[in-house]
């Protein structure tokens, strides 16, 4: 088995757009309020080809098996960063790619000086959840930013200081 953690490639978009709803589908998230409905799902290699932004995608033997971004936080101060669209095929879920996923994207976010990291997410996904404790991240009690996710009533924030 061959794992390979890169950045987004513009012939990933199709792949990874697929991808992200079939798990959102899976996960029962709204299609509304969430990143079911971002515009940029299509264009993800696009969408981040933005100042201080970043998509990693992990391919195990040529198959785009999941995904992360990071990219300021629309609304925001420009030092903090938001932990995006980070999805997996459940195949490839309990092998620590999250864990490296995660990495790679604080990493590039500690590179571009932001200090603090942001998360959102839905109550019932819990195993996303112990992932990010785990990782050093902290519940808040208040949304952050304009992301548009009004679904999404679980956030997060990790310093990066």
């Amino acid at each position: 088995m061959k794992v390979v953690f890169r950045p987004i490639s513009p012939e990933d978009n199709p792949a990874i757009a697929h991808l992200l709803r079939a798990v959102l589908v899976e996960m029962g998230v709204p299609k509304v309020g969430t990143a079911y409905a971002d515009p940029e799902l299509d264009y993800l290699y696009e969408a981040y080809q933005k100042p201080r932004a970043a998509y990693y995608v992990v391919e195990c033997d040529g198959d785009i098996m999941g995904g992360a971004g990071i990219a300021p936080l629309a609304g925001e101060d420009p030092a903090i960063c938001e932990l995006q669209k980070m999805y997996f095929h459940p195949k490839a879920r309990g092998k620590g790619w999250g864990r490296t996923m995660i990495d790679k994207c604080l990493d590039f976010a500690r590179e571009n000086e932001f200090n603090l990291c942001y998360i959102e997410t839905l109550p019932n996904m819990k195993a996303a959840q112990k992932l990010y404790r785990r990782k050093g991240f902290d519940y808040i009690d208040h949304a952050m930013g304009a992301t548009g996710h009004t679904s999404c009533n679980v956030w997060l924030t990790k310093s990066l200081l």
